[in-house]
């Protein structure tokens, strides 16, 4: 083998190498959530009086129990005999997907198995929202509805009972917040059609609304 064909080779292989590098950097791994915590937190009353929108929050991670907490409240499943939810849908369609868009990336809430599936890596927060906060804060939910559960149904029905599905589901995550003393608002100015791109969204997927959820920045 000639220099030429050597120079080739392990031109190739450090490119390989580099790639490799790169992916596995780049990889996020599943994160299996602890089990719910389903007693204390504040009585229904005080919680609902204390629910609100909030547009500050710091960055501080939420702790592995707290994320687990608020995913269940949101619409967890509350009863294992039929995998029926923390939060009501349409003729039991649970066509309602909660993506969790962390700095590392972007993971599916997998209610079933009351898991964060990987979707993709890389810090996609700033394109759930045109409001500055959403960049920092460390998680923001993303509803997606996804029309192949909602097959045989017109066009308008489908919007209109995906939106009232994500307000029964960002309203649970209100509550919670309310209760654990966390920071939330739920938005829709954001663009849908390039946050559904860069989550690599299915044709048959839409984005419903945004939720920031985070601790509040009280200074």
């Amino acid at each position: 083998m000639n220099r030429k064909a050597i120079f080739i080779v392990l031109a190739a292989i450090s490119t390989l190498l580099i790639y490799s590098a790169t992916v596995c950097a780049n990889e996020i791994k599943p994160i299996k959530l602890l089990p719910p915590q389903t007693e204390g937190g504040k009585p229904l009353m005080e919680a609902l009086e204390n629910r609100k929108s909030a547009r500050a929050f710091t960055s501080k991670e939420l702790p592995p129990q707290i994320l687990s907490n608020l995913l269940w409240a949101a619409c967890g499943v509350n009863r294992r005999d039929s995998g029926k939810r923390t939060a009501p849908t349409a003729r039991n369609m649970q066509e309602i997907d909660v993506y969790v868009v962390k700095a590392e990336g972007v993971y599916l809430y997998d209610a079933k198995v009351n898991e964060l599936t990987p979707v993709l890596a890389g810090d996609l927060r700033a394109l759930t929202g045109k409001q500055d906060f959403v960049k920092n804060a460390p998680i923001n939910l993303v509803y997606v509805s996804d029309l192949s559960k909602m097959r045989g149904m017109s066009v308008e029905d489908a919007d209109f009972y995906a939106a009232t599905d994500t307000g029964f589901i960002s309203e649970n995550v209100y509550l919670y917040c309310s209760s654990a003393g966390l920071a939330t608002v739920v938005r829709g100015w954001l663009d849908k059609a390039e946050l559904a791109k860069a989550m690599r969204l299915r044709p048959d997927q839409r984005v419903v609304l945004a939720q920031t959820v985070g601790y509040p920045d009280e200074r």
